[in-house]
């Protein structure tokens, strides 16, 4: 017998967490960024009449955090009096309560902070994790690092980051390239290849910063590394271009990372874009979406390695059909109390309900804003 329960309570909040040191991948060289100092993270944590919580998390990793914060102020009372389990339905709401500014980008990502609390909710109220709450497909993923591998760390300690890495127990390595010196960035795929091996896992990622040209070109190059794939070598929307690269390459070309919704993920299926989709929760508008999308994935036999926040997608990768990649990042440590675990090359789906993880006294320290609706 079911019980009728409702949302009574929603409270939303801003936080700033800071990188230890300034991080800086291709756009930053080829001076269309500044080096990235802080993450900013919108949460959501919701509360029912009979006690059940969810909490969610949406970021942004330069601007655009207090536009999140900001619209989801804007929506979010529509909560109040809901019944917790129709997620969908909450979303088309939500979604149509701020319409007006687009169906894509920052009012999406607004929703997935509400989206994820909510799936997190039923989940625990299920008693089971998040990934058994969908339907695992397995108890562990494959995982690589990206956080040890950014352009402003000299190859050296590049080196002495993957060693230790490998030894916690993590199963892969990626690193930056993009540089506006190409040789450059053979230099440090071929040192690091060196280092850790001819057997452990090696991807290269080029956040979007070569021309066609310059990608064919490098992707010749590069097939001698035996990588994993190659992630965005061209611009996040030349679906075409992309297309033609895994056409042409053996190495297989992964991208989707900033992509904002369903729609744009589309796209780049259609056009077969890639090999590998790594579609990314908090930014096309939470689980529902990304739900949406992995089913359009598995359908063309696509690979998949979801973007950061591994907290979210460690969960979402176990529930696809086919074996998937999670991105290990250290950054939000401080932000929970859990950890992730990993050994022999994988990340473990924790047992812990839901996400299974809980917002730490810190990040209530780098709380700045906070809202509240309902009792």
């Amino acid at each position: 017998m079911s019980t009728v329960d409702f949302i009574r309570h929603v409270k939303l909040s801003t936080a700033r967490l800071p990188l230890a040191v300034p991080i800086s991948d291709a756009k930053v060289f080829t001076g269309r960024q500044k080096p990235m100092t802080e993450v900013v993270f919108l949460f959501a944590e919701i509360t029912t009449e009979l006690g059940h919580t969810g909490l969610g998390f949406s970021y942004s990793k330069r601007a655009g955090g207090p536009a999140q914060y900001a619209h989801a102020k804007e929506v979010a009372e529509g909560l109040i009096g809901e019944d917790p389990n129709d997620i969908g339905k909450i979303y088309t709401k939500l979604l149509w309560a701020g319409a007006s500014v687009g169906r894509s980008g920052v009012a999406t990502q607004a929703l997935a902070a509400i989206d994820i609390a909510l799936y997190d909710l039923k989940a625990k109220r299920a008693g089971l994790s998040l990934a058994k709450f969908l339907g695992a497909y397995r108890d562990s993923v494959q995982t690589y690092n990206t956080s040890g591998g950014f352009l402003n760390a000299s190859l050296d300690e590049v080196k002495a980051r993957a060693t230790v890495l490998l030894e916690e127990g993590i199963g892969g390595i990626k690193i930056k390239v993009g540089l506006p010196d190409t040789a450059e960035d053979l230099r440090r795929v071929a040192g690091i290849r060196e280092h850790i091996g001819w057997d452990v896992p090696l991807m290269v990622d080029a956040n979007q910063q070569w021309d066609r040209a310059t990608a064919l070109r490098m992707g010749r190059q590069l097939e001698q590394f035996n990588l994993i794939w190659i992630e965005e070598p061209l611009d996040a929307y030349d679906f075409e271009g992309h297309a033609h690269l895994a056409n042409v390459l053996d190495t297989p070309i992964a991208t989707g990372e900033m992509l904002a919704s369903v729609a744009e993920h589309k796209g780049l299926i259609n056009a077969n874009g890639c090999d590998i989709i790594q579609p990314d929760a908090p930014r096309v508008g939470g689980i529902t979406q990304f739900l949406r999308l992995a089913a359009l994935a598995d359908e063309r036999g696509l690979g998949l390695a979801p973007h950061f926040a591994m907290e979210i997608h460690l969960h979402l990768a176990a529930a696809y059909p086919r074996e998937p990649w999670v991105e290990h990042f250290d950054w939000l440590d401080p932000l929970f109390n859990e950890r992730l675990e990993t050994k022999n090359g994988r990340m473990i789906v924790p047992d812990r309900p839901g996400l299974g993880v809980t917002l730490s006294d810190q990040a209530r320290a780098w709380t700045t804003e906070t809202v509240e609706f309902g009792a």
